[in-house]
């Protein structure tokens, strides 16, 4: 089932084995490994970062490249106590290389890297939208009504003769039903049909690629049957933008050691037992890496928005939020008692509209002004892949006097030259920001939430704010991928060098309410952590401790980014978002499309592509699309691959539907990099 291979004092646990997978090898084909194809032209960084791994002593070997798809099943061969040991040596030094490069696809081609960074001598773009034919929306709407009639149909003829299948719909003994068929009705009769599209469990780390388990239905979806294999993908489902989902290396060899001190939970509260060095430590390093005084860490990214939001706003407060932010944003406002009023979507002069009328009118009946306006907006949106338009933002902010509230859950680690989100990559000043907002599952490898800004504001949050009195303590071993991760971007330096900053002035709103920043703080980024601000136990190899690696993977996820985003329009796809956005919508549109993309992109020959595909209610009825999420971990050859499936499923399909000039699929391999360079 694994292989187990020493690594000092401690074992580690491998992915399954199988002689049909060419990521993993067992003992009776080691002599016949087959050599690499993609990867040769970048053996050496490949055995540079085995090296790395554990410090291992690696003699020198192609890196294997992504080809061809297998699965594995349970009688993979075990490697024991009485196998032999030159085997086992051998054996673990091959599988510890496939290892690595399933999880991070390495790279030394210096061509295929680029900086994410906004151009000042340009404007801030607009976000173009295209429409398909008129014929698209129209079969759409026609699928959804077709599926919405027959579903109340069959409801309908099975509560009359098939009650035994509709009993947890109907009152029983004096109970009413908990799930009404109204309000189970699209979980029922349309998501269920595709499910096998959702959910899809994984056997391994979400890198580059991933193992998927094979699983199948005979009763439509209603249960999974599991065949006990797997099937290696190249992974383009998970959020790993920075490719730090990784079982080996420094940040892995950190939280093993932080397991080994900690255990793996602090079994308290933040505000009770549940706080150790570890939380002091992460929460100083945040600050400095964001640029602001002070940081709070959450266990959960969606707690993080919920339970801070309403802290920081009531009743006669008002929230204006785009129309696009994310789930947790809407629930954080539902619960503060504040009013609520959206704006257009990253639409600057409807937002410029709505601070007039409402700074105009005051509140409701009474007329009277606002005690606090909190402006929230993400710094890329999840789902359209849109960054916001920061600059025009804080020109309003200073025009009307509001609070602003960025939410980075995406953006940060994935844009800006030194990967410190929105403000980086606009360069401007992280203190014009009055609340930061990000998580650490996008590009750090972890989990949970921060929220950064003036420490006496951060102070009266640790009060507040529901997790803190509430929810459990982040988790030892979380909170040291984070350190491990942040710090590797930032690089340790061996001085301490602390940032100088101006004084801020803090202004009470009510008793019952956190303090707000009233003058923007003006602190610099710190260009390196210094070591005292780290652990004493923890040792970053020097590939980490320098930043160099991590400068590198910020520079391929930009290059990745660009590459797709370009690629796709120029095959003729409909596809949304910022080109340098990790996110890259591609509008499939029809509701029948959608699990059909999924599932030929899942049994594709010979590399299988695991994709997320997005549809109603988390996105516009009509606007059904795939979502791929893009990884430094990623080679360009895989972006070929992905470019290559979907040219041919969108001919199979219908789905080119874009406007502007078309290359063909082999000119957008060859032209690469006068694509990413010119758009």
């Amino acid at each position: 089932m694994s292989l187990i291979m020493s690594t000092g004092r401690r074992s580690r646990s491998l992915s399954p084995s199988s002689s049909r997978d060419p990521f993993q090898v067992k003992r009776s084909s080691v002599a016949q490994f087959p050599p690499s194809t993609i990867a040769r032209s970048y053996p050496s960084a490949g055995h540079e970062a085995n090296a790395y791994a554990g410090n291992r002593t690696i003699t020198p070997a192609s890196t294997p490249s992504l080809s061809l798809s297998s699965s594995t099943s349970s009688d993979d061969t075990v490697l024991d106590e009485s196998d032999d040991h030159d085997l086992r040596t051998t054996l673990a030094s091959e599988q510890t290389s496939n290892t690595i490069h399933d999880e991070f696809g390495y790279c030394a081609n210096q061509n295929y890297r680029c900086i994410s960074q906004h151009n000042p001598e340009k404007p801030v773009a607009e976000d173009e939208i295209e429409e398909p034919p008129y014929y698209i929306l129209f079969t759409t709407y026609l699928s959804y009504l077709l599926v919405i009639v027959f579903g109340h149909l069959r409801d309908l003829i099975g509560k009359r003769f098939a009650k035994s299948s509709f009993t947890h719909l109907m009152p029983y003994d004096g109970y009413a039903p908990l799930n009404s068929d109204f309000d189970s009705f699209y979980t029922r009769r349309l998501k269920q049909r595709i499910d096998d599209c959702f959910s899809q469990p994984i056997a391994s780390v979400a890198g580059r690629t991933t193992l998927v388990y094979d699983r199948y239905s005979e009763d439509f979806n209603r249960t999974q049957i599991y065949t006990g294999k797997t099937t290696r993908a190249l992974n383009v489902a998970s959020y790993n933008y920075l490719g730090f989902a990784q079982s080996h290396g420094g940040c892995a060899d950190a939280v093993e050691e932080s397991i080994i001190r900690y255990g793996v939970s602090t079994c308290g509260t933040r505000l009770e037992g549940g706080t150790c060095d570890l939380h002091r430590i992460a929460e100083a390093l945040v600050a400095r890496f964001v640029g602001t005084e002070d940081a709070l860490i959450s266990s959960m990214g969606f707690a993080t928005n919920s339970t801070i939001i309403p802290a920081l706003v009531s009743k006669s407060c008002l929230i204006i939020s785009d129309e696009h932010n994310h789930a947790s944003i809407r629930t954080g406002a539902r619960q503060s008692g504040a009013h609520v009023r959206m704006f257009k979507h990253n639409d600057m002069h409807s937002l410029e509209g709505l601070l007039r009328e409402v700074i105009s009118q005051g509140q409701p009946k009474t007329h009277r002004s606002w005690r606090k306006i909190l402006v929230i907006v993400e710094g890329l949106y999840s789902m359209e892949g849109t960054m916001v338009n920061l600059p025009k933002i804080i020109e309003l902010k200073r025009k009307y006097k509001f609070y602003l509230f960025v939410d980075e859950a995406h953006s940060i680690g994935a844009l800006g030259p030194h990967g410190r989100g929105v403000t980086d990559y606009f360069n401007v000043s992280p203190g014009s920001v009055d609340v930061l907002m990000g998580t650490f599952t996008k590009s750090f490898g972890a989990a949970g939430g921060y929220i950064a800004g003036a420490k006496p504001l951060i102070d009266s949050l640790r009060v507040h704010g529901y997790c803190g009195p509430y929810a459990e303590a982040g988790a030892p071993p979380v909170l040291t991928q984070i350190v491990a991760s942040m710090a590797s971007i930032m690089g340790v330096s061996s001085d301490l060098v602390l940032p100088t900053s101006r004084s801020t002035s803090i202004s009470k709103s009510s008793t019952n309410e956190v303090l707000m920043p009233s003058v923007a703080d003006e602190r610099p980024l710190p260009s390196m952590v210094p070591a005292s601000a780290l652990p004493t136990w923890l040792s970053l190899p020097p590939h980490l401790s320098d930043g160099s690696e991590a400068y590198e993977r910020i520079r391929r996820l930009a290059f990745n980014s660009r590459y797709l985003h370009a690629g796709l329009k120029k095959l003729g796809f409909i596809t949304y978002g910022h080109p340098f956005s990790p996110i890259v919508p591609l509008l499939i549109f029809n509701p029948g499309k959608m699990p059909m993309f999924a599932r030929m992109m899942r049994r594709l020959k010979p590399t299988p592509v695991a994709v997320v595909v997005v549809a109603y209610p988390a996105t516009p009825l009509v606007t059904s699309r795939v979502r791929f999420c893009l990884s430094a971990a990623h080679t360009k050859e895989d972006i070929d691959i992905v470019l290559r499936a979907c040219d041919e499923l969108g001919d199979l399909m219908d789905l080119k539907h874009g406007r502007g000039e078309r290359w063909p699929i082999e000119e957008i391999v060859t032209r690469s990099n006068e694509l990413v360079h010119s758009t």
